[in-house]
């Protein structure tokens, strides 16, 4: 059975115009509708329900019983479909705020934004880098893009990708020492970052057991995109992930010289707070960024060896 059969709307708006005026006229007035048309609307609702609504009494109307019962629901039922609504209209004005660690929003929310934004071309998006973790007590952030070794307490959080990672270099960097073939290799070359605990995590994968990094201090460099870039100029070897650096890879503008990436407990959150879960359009780029990340790593992440 159709909807408006077994709830008919129209009618139900016109009885609560009419209940809460106390007339079918100033009912009519604020409907836009004559007060013929009333009567026939609460009419056609009489004869669905098969009660009277309404005691027609000189210079006035009286709810029965049956309209007294109902009208607090159908009140609630109203406000509800306009809060719906406002929401609605909310979600396609406001503007959305994004807190992105450095890397994550210049290596891959930057570029892929522009597809949210054709799927919702009234939401406003915009995108702060930032190296604190966000307070959405002070800050004024919708949403917050985290690195780091998550959930946090008190707060919303979404777990996008454990991405994984492995050293990077330019080609010319590597044939200055007639080529890298074996991890220990790494160690005659500046290393980039040396002092992230990810490097001992990827050289002990790697069978090199606590190798000594602590001359490795030129480039001490924390953001993933400045470690890159150093990469790029050959300054240096990074531990940088895949699926920041998968066209500079398929371009040859870096090598991954050993087929041995590798993952930590390091992990990619959306994080929001939990009063805002159901704020349409945080929403909506919870739907688009999970759905956008995992494609993403489908795309880039390379499989270990088993």
């Amino acid at each position: 059975m159709k909807l408006s059969r077994r709830f008919p709307l129209n009618a139900l708006r016109v009885f609560e115009a009419v209940a809460r005026h106390a007339s079918f006229s100033r009912a009519g007035d604020e409907l836009g509708m004559t007060q013929t048309a009333v009567s026939y609307q609460i009419k056609l609702l009489e004869d669905h329900l098969g009660q009277q609504l309404f005691l027609r009494q000189p210079r006035q109307i009286v709810m029965t019983a049956t309209a007294e019962r109902m009208l607090p629901a159908v009140g609630k039922g109203f406000d509800l479909l306009n809060e719906a609504m406002l929401a609605a209209r909310q979600a396609s004005n406001e503007t959305l705020e994004i807190h992105s660690s450095p890397t994550f929003a210049s290596h891959w929310l930057a570029r892929n934004l522009g597809s949210f934004q054709l799927a919702w071309p009234s939401i406003a998006v915009r995108l702060l880098r930032v190296s604190k973790i966000t307070d959405f007590n002070r800050d004024p952030a919708d949403i917050s893009i985290r690195w780091g070794v998550g959930p946090w307490p008190d707060e919303e959080c979404h777990l996008l990708g454990r991405f994984t990672f492995a050293p990077m270099l330019s080609p010319a960097l590597a044939e200055s020492i007639g080529g890298v073939t074996r991890p220990e290799d790494l160690l005659r070359l500046p290393i980039i970052g040396a002092g992230q605990s990810s490097w001992l995590t990827w050289f002990a994968s790697a069978g090199v057991a606590s190798p000594d990094l602590s001359a490795h201090t030129r480039h001490n460099y924390v953001e993933q995109d400045l470690c890159g870039n150093a990469a790029l100029a050959g300054h240096g070897v990074a531990k940088l992930n895949h699926i920041f650096f998968a066209d500079d890879l398929a371009s040859g503008r870096l090598i991954a010289p050993f087929n041995h990436p590798c993952t930590d407990d390091i992990g990619v959150w959306l994080v929001f707070p939990s009063s805002r879960r159901n704020t349409p359009k945080i929403k909506a780029f919870r739907e688009w960024i999970t759905a956008a990340v995992a494609a993403d790593m489908a795309r880039t992440e390379p499989q270990a060896p088993a």
